[in-house]
């Protein structure tokens, strides 16, 4: 796998310090963060997700968990979709 070295991103150690973190943790946060984010907005898929945070899948549903952000975010018109797709499974295999 071919990986990319992106620029370093500059922060006040105030903030550092307001977080009480180390340089490596804050950024471990801000790359778990990010890829949460490209996740619920469709633009990674999971395994993508928790690739970006270093993380296997299971260690970044683990994560999602312990944060308390949902892993699956439906609205209700999904929802439905899924439910009427399940009840015609249910039709036919029956």
């Amino acid at each position: 796998m071919t990986t990319v070295v992106l620029p370093n991103i500059e922060v006040d150690h105030s903030i550092l310090l307001s977080l009480k973190e180390t340089k490596e943790a804050f950024t471990k946060d801000m790359k778990f963060y990010t890829s949460v984010m490209l996740y619920k907005k469709n633009k990674l898929s999971l395994g993508k997700a928790a690739n970006l945070a270093d993380m296997d899948k299971l260690d970044f549903i683990n994560r999602l968990k312990e944060e308390k952000i949902a892993i699956f975010d439906y609205n209700d018109e999904q929802l439905q979709d899924i439910f009427n797709g399940a009840d015609r499974i249910l039709k036919i295999i029956k």
